[in-house]
């Protein structure tokens, strides 16, 4: 039974290792993703009969393959500790929800979300959401320090010039609304010709502020995340090599697996041994 056991799992393991399965789930994948697009579209009944098929019988498919990565698995209490098999599995049982009665929005909203398992299937793409996911702390720092400044410019403003436009100027939240507006170069000329006029120095106020917000702190984020994306390409290729990111012990997954496997064939061995006596 164990030796059965064993050879079930291993085969479902290279059936969800292999490229050409990870290539169809891909597929369908995408195939989900047009027929959410083309449910918005106003079709024949006959149309819509077709998609709610497809729509089925992309859901089976999705439960299967969920079902066989499962059984795949060496640990299966590791499993669910597994961030994007936690994601996986609730956009799969979600699919689950029938589109009629009080649920229809909530199962329409878990069919467009079905999409967002081609990041989890594409290696590359789970390293920039893992990158971004990391990176998000550092730029909560940065964010913080750009709004005191946003704050602090809103104040000014709104003291020199709420009696020139109330609408723009009129406090500190309206202030700050449009400060992000010239931040984003919405139209942010207009903005300070009409300061100008009053207030002919007030060029300094908006392009300091400029200066500040959309290169510098800009530029902070953008260098933040590709300091953490570096060190996940970095991380994925010593794990591809069997390394650990400083260079050090093997503790790769690939070879985590290949022991597991070699400790199952012992302990098929002992099985057998003890059979047969």
């Amino acid at each position: 039974m164990a030796s059965f056991v064993y050879r079930a799992q291993r085969r479902l393991k290279k059936i969800d290792s292999s490229k050409l399965f990870q290539g169809v789930i891909i597929a369908v994948i995408l195939l989900s993703a047009l027929l959410i697009g083309a449910k918005t579209h106003n079709l024949s009944e006959q149309s819509i009969a077709i998609l709610t098929f497809l729509d089925l019988g992309i859901t089976i498919f999705f439960v299967i393959e969920i079902v066989i990565r499962y059984l795949a698995y060496p640990n299966k209490k590791q499993f669910f500790r597994n961030g994007w098999n936690i994601f996986d599995t609730i956009i799969v049982v979600g699919s689950l929800i029938p589109t009629g009665g009080s649920g229809v929005l909530l199962a329409r909203l878990l069919r467009v979300f079905r999409v967002l398992r081609l990041v989890s299937m594409v290696p590359e793409l789970r390293l920039l959401i893992n990158a971004l996911l990391k990176a998000i702390p550092r730029m909560g720092y940065i964010a913080l320090l750009m709004f005191v400044i946003f704050y602090i410019y809103a104040a000014m403003g709104s003291m020199f010039f709420h009696q020139i436009n109330e609408v723009l100027w009129g406090d500190v939240s309206i202030s700050m609304l449009t400060l992000f507006r010239v931040a984003t170069f919405e139209d942010w000329t207009d903005v300070m010709y009409e300061t100008m006029a009053i207030h002919p120095l007030s060029w300094i106020y908006y392009l300091s502020f400029i200066f500040l917000t959309a290169f510098v702190f800009l530029n902070m984020m953008v260098g933040t995340v590709l300091e953490v994306m570096g060190q996940e390409h970095e991380n994925y290729r010593a794990e591809q090599h069997g390394e650990t990111s400083a260079g050090g012990e093997p503790a790769s997954r690939a070879q985590i697996e290949k022991l597991e496997q070699e400790l199952t064939e012992i302990k098929k061995l002992i099985l057998t041994v003890r059979d047969r006596q």
